[in-house]
């Protein structure tokens, strides 16, 4: 019999407010370069981990639809064509997104495997996490709900625990006794002085039809309710968007609760990969590259006579002089600094930010689109400025404000810039005018990004005063850019 395809399936939810300043709603963790010294984000990571794997097949992506063209871009980054992005209009947890998954895969008649990730994950071994999934995959074919749970390294008290009805076997999986949430310091211990006692990882393996089958006598009502979004489904570009209506009667609930807790099927496998969840900057510090002093350097940074730091710029030059335990984040709005072991107390911080409706709780100053990206520069009273750039080929959608007129001045590259119908090249040095009501649009037809400075001035300068009238992204009704 021929082995089963293995398609990834990558579950690309949650905003990791452990992590802000950087990781925010609208550009959260797993898009951001966090672990090692190279550009490939969590998710880029969690693809390219899996080259070398027996019959992996292209994979399907689970996102938020708000982050669409972010994952879109950040696969073509690495040369991955997906086997589909499928949008989910809200949140609804695991078990949702797997059903979905398994339903997606299952369309055609296959059968495959799925390896359900999570992408926002570090793990710094990849050949031994290769080896643990290839010694997954017979118990997988042979219909088992195989999750890898990780060898623990401390009696941790913020991870759930699996324990394993039998001593662990780090070649095939054993079955599981029981799943326990997140324990106190002397039952961590415990649990660890028994030697069946893995971390909760949160990732699985499984056919597809196996956890269907399972899905439907455990929760039948996730399935249906993940049947009928993708019935109605409705394709946007490379993506396919779920059903709003029928995805929000779906339950919240996680796979564990749902599937694994109760299934006589499941069995876990041990894996010891170096893992992380990366769900603090204490965490990013743990697992990261330290210098001879203990401090993780990212970006432009000096250390001189500092001791255990994590150190992050991505704009301007950070600079820590004989301090110790710190954790210091700079941003392009917003400069974290903390105590080590306080800083995943930042979550507190986002919701007072939240309360009190500051944007740096939700956004960065750059935002990203499907043409590229802007940065907001400085703003006034009637007036603002950003820096604007648009990919090689992109195009911005033909619209009209009703409150605000435009400036633009080409710094690089050549701009195609049509406004009531006449177009015209603006090049480096050059700049045009958009008045208030005329329609336009902006094209990049060159092999190199475009960028542009716009400054806006006007009574109301907020991003929903747009009128689209052609959109090749396929946003031509009258609401914010998306």
């Amino acid at each position: 019999m021929a082995p089963s395809p293995l398609v990834p399936v990558i579950l690309c939810g949650g905003t990791g407010t452990r992590l802000w300043p950087l990781s925010r709603a609208s550009y959260p963790k797993q898009y951001w370069p966090l672990a090692g010294q190279g550009d490939d984000t969590l998710l880029q990571q969690t693809q390219l981990r899996l080259e070398g794997l027996p019959e992996l097949a292209p994979p399907l992506l689970i996102c938020n639809e708000d982050h669409r063209f972010i994952v879109a871009e950040q696969l073509r980054q690495i040369g991955v064509e997906p086997a589909g992005i499928l949008l989910e209009p809200l949140g609804r947890n695991t078990a949702p997104a797997v059903a979905i998954a398994a339903l997606q895969a299952t369309a055609s008649g296959a059968d495959p495997l799925l390896l359900i990730l999570a992408a926002d994950h570090v793990i710094n071994s990849p050949e031994r996490f290769r080896a643990t999934v290839a010694a997954g995959i017979p118990a997988a074919e042979a219909g088992r709900l195989v999750t890898f749970g990780i060898v623990p390294t401390a009696p941790e008290t913020g991870y759930g625990y699996i324990e394993a009805a039998q001593p662990l076997d780090p070649a095939a999986p054993v079955p599981i006794a029981r799943f326990v949430e997140k324990p106190d310091l002397a039952t961590a211990e415990a649990f660890l002085a028994t030697g069946r006692f893995t971390w909760n990882s949160g990732m699985f393996l499984f056919r597809a039809s196996a956890i269907l089958s399972e899905l439907e006598r455990l929760a039948p009502e996730v399935v249906s309710a993940c049947r009928a979004a993708l019935d109605q489904d409705s394709p946007d570009l490379e993506f396919l968007r779920l059903e709003r209506e029928a995805f929000a009667n779906c339950p919240n609930v996680a796979l564990d609760v749902a599937v694994m807790e109760k299934t006589d099927r499941g069995a876990v496998l041990p894996l010891d990969a170096d893992w992380s969840d990366v769900g603090s900057w204490g965490a990013l510090w743990e697992t990261g590259e330290q210098d001879a002093q203990g401090n993780v350097l990212r970006g432009r940074v000096i250390s001189e006579n500092s001791r255990n730091c994590y150190l992050r710029s991505e704009h301007r030059l950070v600079v820590g002089l004989g301090v110790e335990d710190l954790v210091v984040v700079e941003t392009d709005d917003v400069v974290l600094v903390a105590h080590r072991d306080r800083a995943q107390e930042v979550k507190a911080i986002v919701g007072r930010l939240e309360r009190e409706g500051a944007p740096e709780s939700k956004a960065h100053r750059r935002i990203y689109r499907p043409w590229g990206h802007y940065d907001g520069v400085v703003e006034g009273d009637r007036w603002q400025v950003k820096k604007i750039e648009v990919k090689p080929g992109a195009s911005l959608s033909l619209q009209m404000h009703h409150h605000r007129a435009e400036h633009w001045v080409v710094v690089k590259g050549t701009a195609l810039v049509e406004k009531n119908g006449v177009e015209e090249l603006v090049g480096e040095n050059q700049s045009t005018y958009i008045p208030l009501g005329s329609r336009h649009r902006l094209r990049n037809p060159g092999k190199i990004p475009v960028e542009l400075i716009e400054v806006q001035s006007g009574p109301y300068l907020g991003e929903d005063d747009i009128v689209r009238f052609e959109d090749r992204y396929g946003r031509t009704d009258v609401a914010a850019v998306n």
